[in-house]
This record gives structure tokens, sequence and C-alpha cells, in this order.
């Protein structure tokens, strides 16, 4: 298997969120979610997402809190991919954004896919 990094996300309730991702992929989630806060501020749909913000990056992760478990990193980038798919935008290129989300999408899919046949 395959060494896994962690992204930290927080959510404007403080709640905190663990991506579980391929090290090589860890900090290109974390770079598109700072993308992502950049953009948000200037879509003008009625429908824009509240996204968490990416706080630290890590190698091991060891929770103490049974309750909290680590989201795959597939599993979040479809969720992101249909969140911003569903933003009715009209003055922002939002094709833009969705198209940084795919490309990492189709990264992961082809990691995961790899993997299995490893």
């Amino acid at each position: 298997m395959s060494e896994m990094s962690y992204v930290l996300l927080q959510h404007d309730d403080s709640q905190l969120q663990f991506v579980e991702m391929p090290a090589t992929h860890a900090y290109q989630l974390s770079a598109l979610n700072l993308r992502l806060h950049k953009e948000l501020s200037k879509l003008t749909a009625d429908n824009v997402p509240t996204l968490p913000k990416a706080v630290a990056e890590c190698r091991g992760l060891e929770l103490l809190d049974e309750s909290i478990a680590p989201v795959s990193g597939l599993q979040y980038i479809n969720e992101l991919e249909r969140t911003f798919a569903d933003i009715r935008e009209q003055a922002y290129p939002l094709i833009a954004l969705l198209t940084e989300i795919r490309a990492l999408q189709a990264q992961l899919e082809q990691w995961y896919e790899e993997e299995e046949l490893a």
C-alpha cells in the first residue's frame, strides 16, 4: 500500500475533517482548496457553497476520538465536484474551477485503479 497523507480541513463551525490522500497528491488538494477559497467571493450565484479551509497536511494520523474517521480523497473530491457542478453561476467562468476539480478527480481515480492492480 502506498503512503498516505492527510489534509486537515476546518469548517466555519470549527469542526475538523480529515481527508486521506495519496502522499503524492495531498498538496494538490490543499492548493485546490486555497484557490477555491480565493474565487468563492467572485461567484454571484445564490447557491454558492461554504467550503472548509485547508489548515494542515500531515503524513501520519492517529485519531484518539473513535467517532472521527478520515474521508477518502476520492469521496471528498467527488462530493466537491457535485457541489460545484450544481452552482447556478451566470457571471463567473465557473468552468475553470470545475476543470481544476475534475483534473484532480481524474488523477485520483487513476491512482486508485493502479493501487487495485498492484
